[in-house]
């Protein structure tokens, strides 16, 4: 057993003693090489080919590091933003679910980047060092042949003196097998690597399709969810200029009266008392007092107690709130269950829609 392997040692040596001693000899002139301009072609392209492929797979897995930096500092500045939002602020429910879509689609994004950009393109480089292996064989086995060719012709001009034909039949049976071995090699190579080299386009095309789409995606849902921010922090700005930065709805105890039911007349009153008392918290832009006005309650449709207009836009927070902008007229009617009255807060109906809810009575002005 020892035997053998000193035997495949020894033969091993030789054969990188004699490749040495051939591209030795080759460098220096002294023996031709065998050229193939065609498969040194391909051979510069795949070299051109894996460092490109490389390059950028070095430069996306740098920007993958990014995201995940730039998510979890997102995450942070979200929360912090959060827990400086104080609860009884308008607008803090949606806040909360803003920002958990934002976490969201930051997780989302950074997954999509990692499996279906960077995996792939992980791949697409995998193949490089393998081929690579093989251009190194074919090299290996090129050196092996032009040795063998240059050995025969020395058996040839030795053999012709020396009439030695038993030298120079093996020489030529090596000289053949040499040959068979490179050129299974290099047919094969002088396939597959114009094959690989024509495979970057549709991997390009596929893989940056598919990033530039994410990207495209994630910045989208990103801007709508940084608008709905910006609105509930607008909102805010303007309810505390207003002297009003604690507009959400607070429920209050209801006082059950002795007759659950009311009067048309009852009703009535109670509305006007309601209004004086709302006219006297509204100013106009002039500065000027309402509070002396009163609201005109003459023909109005049945089930309404007065009619008001928006001084500011209002978007809903609520399903059962009511949305408007800035001149629309709202009919006040009666809440379907008294109990559920809020304090700062109106039943309304747009005019001229069937939409209902309710909506912040410092919002609106009697007409």
């Amino acid at each position: 057993m020892s035997e053998n392997k000193g035997i495949m040692l020894a033969k091993s040596m030789q054969k990188h003693a004699g490749r040495a001693k051939e591209k030795i000899l080759q460098n220096l002139g002294k023996v031709d090489r065998t050229a193939d301009e065609i498969f040194d072609d391909h051979l510069n392209n795949f070299n051109r080919q894996q460092t490109n492929a490389n390059k950028l797979q070095k430069e996306f897995n740098n920007y993958i590091r990014c995201i995940r930096a730039a998510q979890t500092a997102s995450k942070s500045l979200m929360d912090a933003v959060c827990e400086v939002y104080e609860p009884q602020w308008t607008g803090y429910d949606a806040l909360q679910a803003q920002t958990a879509a934002s976490e969201s689609l930051w997780l989302d994004f950074a997954h999509k980047l990692g499996d279906q950009v960077l995996i792939p393109l992980n791949t697409y480089t995998g193949q490089f060092p393998e081929m690579k292996k093989k251009v190194e064989k074919r090299n290996r086995k090129l050196i092996d042949y032009d040795g063998q060719r240059h050995s025969f012709q020395n058996l040839q001009a030795n053999a012709n003196k020396r009439k030695d034909d038993v030298k120079l039949t093996k020489g030529r049976e090596q000289l053949e097998e040499a040959r068979r071995t490179y050129e299974i090699l290099n047919t094969e190579l002088h396939d597959e690597l114009p094959a690989l080299y024509d495979s970057r386009i549709l991997f390009l095309v596929t893989n940056l399709q598919t990033l530039f789409a994410t990207e495209q995606v994630f910045h989208n849902e990103t801007a709508k969810i940084y608008s709905e921010l910006e609105a509930i922090v607008d909102k805010l700005a303007t309810e505390s200029q207003r002297g009003s930065n604690t507009l959400r709805k607070q429920t209050i105890n209801p006082i059950k009266t002795s007759s659950p039911v009311q009067s048309p007349v009852n009703k009535l009153n109670n509305a006007n008392a309601n209004n004086s008392n709302y006219q006297n918290q509204i100013t106009t832009n002039g500065g000027s007092s309402l509070a002396n006005s009163h609201a005109n309650t003459a023909d109005l449709p049945p089930g309404v107690l007065y009619r008001v207009k928006a001084t500011y836009g209002y978007v809903k927070e609520d399903v059962d709130e009511l949305s408007f902008e800035i001149g629309d007229t709202i009919r006040v009617i009666e809440y379907d269950d008294p109990e559920d009255q809020e304090e700062g807060w109106l039943m309304g109906q747009k005019e001229g829609t069937t939409e209902k809810g309710l909506f912040p009575a410092n919002f609106t002005r009697p007409i």
